[in-house]
């Protein structure tokens, strides 16, 4: 639980220091030298230097292509067999990495800006550094907000490449079948904690463009029943859908049997709960894990029965795409 805060207002440009203490006048002093320090350590000089050293290398993939097509295969024999809908599966990339985590970071949200932007220091020399475009779940007062992200076409060269990419991800029926599915899956996870006849698609089949990829959004909403909470709301869409599948435990089972590596932060969720009772927490995609050294990236697609492997394959490395990109300009710094 973080118990000193340095709140950044981006459109104030104001910057407040804020601590959490116990109301009495001993742990309030205390609080207050608190800020001291922080307000201290702001305004030096200092700063990270970056890390400097040898090329870091290539990428390692986790599997091969021939692989992952036969994962891919698998799962659509599972669903196939009537096990389940759609299985999203994934791989994950490894390599040396040549630059500072907070580096990678201001790179990443420089190439690909994104509705959640995030540095997390977890300590032993480990860091989670993303730009997520999902929500997973959102709660302001009574409002209950998913916002699934399904469909995807990497970024065209040109304006005109890139209308007629979209227009291409748009009548693509498979991508838009899966989209509904995904849908359908938020109304529940919504409906499993709203009030009868509250929960609404307010926007259906948008087009969202980040800077190596498009996806189709939309967006599902309901008013909280009364007895249910942020944190009711949370367990019910954990995980997302556009991370695993339908239905999710099996796609969850399915999963677990064909990728090589346990997930760990990918396709997780990170965000906050305040003391009010309001939360906002985003998907991990477009991630990067820093841990030993290394930098490891994951990316997924969704299968379903009409599926190609060489296309799922191909999708993986589009929504790779942009930390790539930002770890090669890091370690360029």
């Amino acid at each position: 639980r973080a118990e000193d805060l340095a709140i950044f207002d981006h459109v104030t440009r104001r910057l407040r220091l804020l601590t959490i203490h116990r109301p009495d006048r001993e742990n309030y002093d205390e609080a207050v030298a608190r800020i001291d320090e922080m307000e201290r350590r702001l305004a030096s000089d200092a700063a990270p230097a970056s890390v400097t050293g040898p090329d870091g290398g290539r990428w390692e993939p986790n599997m091969t292509p021939g692989q992952f097509h036969a994962m891919v295969d698998a799962a659509r024999e599972h669903i196939h067999a009537g096990d389940a809908f759609q299985v999203v599966v994934s791989q994950r990339f490894r390599k040396h990495l040549a630059a500072s985590p907070f580096d990678v970071y201001r790179c990443l949200r420089a190439i690909n800006p994104s509705p959640y932007m995030f540095f997390l220091a977890l300590g032993g020399n480990r860091h989670v550094v993303g730009t997520s475009p999902e929500k997973l779940v959102q709660v302001e007062g009574k409002r209950v907000e998913t916002r699934p992200l399904a469909g995807t076409r990497r970024r065209g060269a040109t304006p005109e490449e890139d209308a007629r990419l979209e227009k291409e991800l748009l009548s693509d029926l498979k991508e838009r079948a899966e989209h509904v599915m995904l849908v359908d899956l938020g109304r529940n996870d919504v409906g499993r904690v709203a009030r009868p006849g509250t929960v609404n698609v307010d926007r259906l089949m948008e087009v969202e463009r980040y800077s190596h990829v498009m996806h189709i959004s939309s967006t599902v909403s309901g008013e909280l029943k009364d007895g249910c909470t942020s944190i009711d709301a949370l367990r019910a869409a954990f995980p997302a859908g556009t991370v695993s599948g339908a239905p999710k435990i099996r796609a969850m089972e399915i999963i677990a049997d064909l990728e090589p590596d346990q997930r760990g932060v990918y396709a997780g969720s990170l965000g906050y709960v305040s003391f009010g009772g309001n939360l906002d927490m985003a998907i991990t995609l477009r991630t990067i894990v820093v841990a030993g050294g290394d930098a490891y990236v994951q990316a997924g697609a969704g299968v379903v029965a009409d599926s190609k492997p060489e296309r799922e394959f191909e999708e993986t490395l589009e929504k790779a795409g942009a930390m790539f990109k930002a770890i090669e300009m890091a370690e360029e710094l």
